[in-house]
């Protein structure tokens, strides 16, 4: 018993030790804790520096543009600067996604959805998704008249309110998400819909509680057992438990008026596919996640840019009435604004590019995969290791934007007043195979919706509740809550 008990000792010694040893020319990065790796100091230098992409970033600063560290069971790598994070997002060893309890949690303990999926059932599922969604509207000229009846809605909901103090930061949750559903599931809510908008704000909860990495959560999965509040896991469950709900019966009520030789939208297609078992990868489950992924997307992505590009307009008034003039001067007062407008509004581009740099949505981009052992910048990195590329440290680059924290659209405009992007430093829909797929409707929306905003209004700021530049951190930043007063242009 007592040889038993020694043995039973001395392994758990070897184990313990073991955990503090770093993989043959890992990258640089602090040592090791046994157990917990780098997540104590992780913890801590984020509680100090309030973002996950300024710990990253200071992490650059101290060891260089590829950093190594350890936190909990997961191995992650965090690339900074224009160079390393190209070369990321541009080679197929790094083009897998996480593999973790958090980013099976989400999708029933398997890997599905096209977010954080790979190989060849990401790549069926994304051809699948890019050509149905074509199918019913997305990157044509549907897409823009489902954008603009989405503009005119809201508009007139927001015409109702003026002279009121209304909240500005979420005012286009609703309204973007329509855009995307009427492709998905050929439908569209109400702008005021009272369970949608709670719904909505429950999703932005969630992408509050984690970090790019997969949080606490994924990093010690045992803890939902101890502390299921503290780790966030009781939060998340909750949001996916009510996200799937609202799918399922969304599917099932598809599922009940379905024509096969009819398909209303990208759910009826599915369907279809089942029905006449297409591929393996066509299942119930998949669906849901599939439409899991969409959703939670399209509800977080563009409608927080459209929030961050209303408080940059009230706190650069000035650059506010630039816009409204040179919208008077290109396109009169008795129109709306149309994609065709876009190639003469030079300013307004301008500004809408400025915003995507300066407001970082996804800062720490969405996380990679190391599909095999590899080399990046001389480090060997390890199979299933997660990369992280810090798109927030290309954008506010000192070298490369002068004056980085300045919100000024003039940066992308020549000495010709023409459009001029720098494609290597500016990456705000990634790069690569994996560059977002919702890209072309995410500019559709911003344009329309941010034009059509700025053609109708004058947004005027509340003291008692002014925009705050400095956002709420998260796997993507969000505009904290402002207030605006609006007053109808004429």
């Amino acid at each position: 018993m007592a040889l038993l008990a020694c043995i039973l000792v001395a392994a758990f010694l070897v184990w313990f030790l073991f955990t503090c040893f770093r993989p043959r020319n890992y990258p640089p990065g602090p040592a090791f804790a046994p157990i917990v790796g780098n997540l104590i100091y992780y913890k801590n230098r984020h509680k100090v520096l309030g973002y996950h992409h300024e710990v990253w970033l200071e992490l650059a600063k101290n060891y260089g543009p590829v950093v190594g560290l350890k936190l909990g069971r997961n191995l992650i790598v965090s690339v900074a600067g224009p160079e390393a994070v190209k070369e990321v997002l541009s080679r197929e060893d790094f083009d897998g996604r996480p593999d973790g309890f958090f980013f099976r949690l989400r999708t029933f303990g398997k890997r599905l959805g096209i977010i954080f999926s790979d190989g060849q059932l990401w790549k069926k599922q994304r051809k699948f998704s890019l050509q149905h969604l074509r199918n019913f509207g997305f990157g044509r000229k549907e897409m823009e008249e489902k954008v603009t009846e989405e503009c005119r809605a809201l508009v007139e909901n927001l015409s109702q309110k003026c002279n009121d103090e209304i909240f500005m930061h979420n005012a286009f949750d609703v309204a973007v998400l329509n855009a995307l559903w009427a492709m998905l599931a050929g439908q569209r809510f109400e702008v005021e819909d009272a369970r949608l908008k709670k719904l909505l704000q429950i999703i932005h909860d969630c992408f509050r509680i984690v970090d790019m990495s997969g949080g606490l959560i994924n990093q010690l999965p045992f803890l939902r057992y101890i502390a299921p509040s503290a780790s966030g896991y009781n939060q998340i469950l909750d949001v996916l438990t009510r996200m799937w709900t609202f799918l399922q019966e969304t599917i099932d009520e598809h599922r009940r008026t379905l024509t096969p030789s009819q398909p209303r939208d990208l759910i009826d297609a599915f369907l279809h596919s089942m029905s006449i078992n297409i591929d393996e990868s066509f299942t119930d489950d998949q669906l849901v996640s599939l439409c899991l992924d969409l959703f939670m997307a399209g509800a977080e992505t563009t409608s927080n840019s459209l929030g961050f590009s209303m408080l940059y307009m009230v706190l650069y008034p000035d650059i506010q009435s630039k816009v409204q003039k040179e919208l008077d001067e290109v396109i009169g007062r008795d129109r709306w604004p149309n994609l065709r407008d876009r190639a003469n509004l030079k300013y307004t581009q301008a500004v809408l590019l400025e915003l995507q740099r300066r407001s970082n949505l996804a800062p720490m981009g969405i996380a990679h995969r190391a599909v095999k052992r590899t080399k990046l910048m001389g480090y060997d990195i390890p199979e299933d290791t997660t990369i992280l590329t810090n798109l927030y440290s290309v954008h506010m680059d000192r070298g490369i934007w002068k004056n980085p924290q300045d919100f000024r659209p003039e940066r992308f405009l020549d000495e010709n007043g023409k459009i001029t992007v720098d494609e290597d430093n500016y990456l705000p829909f990634g790069y690569g195979k994996r560059r977002c797929l919702g890209e072309a409707l995410g500019k559709t929306d911003m344009f329309l919706f941010f034009t059509s905003i700025m053609h109708n209004f004058i947004l005027e700021p509340i003291k008692e509740c002014p925009p705050d530049v400095y956002p709420y951190d998260g796997v993507t930043l969000a505009p904290k809550p402002f207030k605006v007063k609006l007053i109808k242009r004429i």
